[in-house]
């Protein structure tokens, strides 16, 4: 099976992996046609923007540009996690996966299968493996019924925990909690005190 899950992110396909909060149907970010797959798949707006999957720090750096201080220090506490990190996008970053916005999110997810395969193959874009609008699956022979046996994928229902990740915006001068996920506020500043968050001052 692993065989033909590789074959298929090479050739530009879509494949549904776990995370350690939902499954993703994944493909090869930097392939346009890969993405616009997925977006079709997903019945999803083009203009709503994709997390870029990647596997280490340095992935990030190579995607985005002027960083916090403390992005180091974060990585080093939460990821691989259920994490979300938004930071400004640099002209690395593909139009098709962030729509042409100046801003990219990245995940690291802690799936072991899932995260070997973002080595070998990434960035992978990862949004939740389920058509737009509906809730994020969590049961892979549920998802495989819903996209009526187009994708295959690795099926891993115990290691999810089916909350989402914590979308933390690190893009400007002040940072913002976008969702409060696994992670909260409260174990971001106990690893991180001088996280200083938006209208935490006014």
């Amino acid at each position: 099976m692993m065989d033909r899950i590789a074959k298929r992110l090479e050739t530009g396909g879509a494949v549904i992996l776990p995370t350690e909060t939902v499954y993703g149907l994944f493909g090869r970010a930097l392939d346009e046609q890969a993405v616009r797959h997925i977006y079709e798949l997903k019945q999803r707006p083009l203009d709503k923007a994709m997390n870029l999957n990647v596997a280490s720090l340095e992935d990030i750096l190579a995607f985005s540009k002027n960083q916090p201080a403390c992005l180091t220090k974060l990585f080093q506490a939460f990821l691989p996690g259920p994490l979300t990190i938004i930071l400004q996008a640099n002209e690395q970053v593909p139009h098709w996966i962030n729509s042409g916005m100046k801003t990219i999110g990245f995940r690291v997810p802690r799936h072991p299968v899932t995260l070997d395969l973002i080595q070998t193959f990434g960035p992978l874009i990862g949004p939740s493996a389920n058509l737009s609008g509906k809730i994020s699956g969590v049961l892979f022979d549920q998802i495989i019924q819903d996209f009526h046996g187009e994708v295959i994928g690795v099926k891993d229902d115990d290691f999810l925990t089916g909350q989402d990740s914590t979308i933390l915006d690190l893009s400007g001068e002040e940072v913002q909690i976008l969702r409060q996920g696994a992670i909260t506020c409260e174990d971001l500043l106990a690893q991180l005190p001088e996280l200083k968050f938006k209208g935490e001052h006014a």
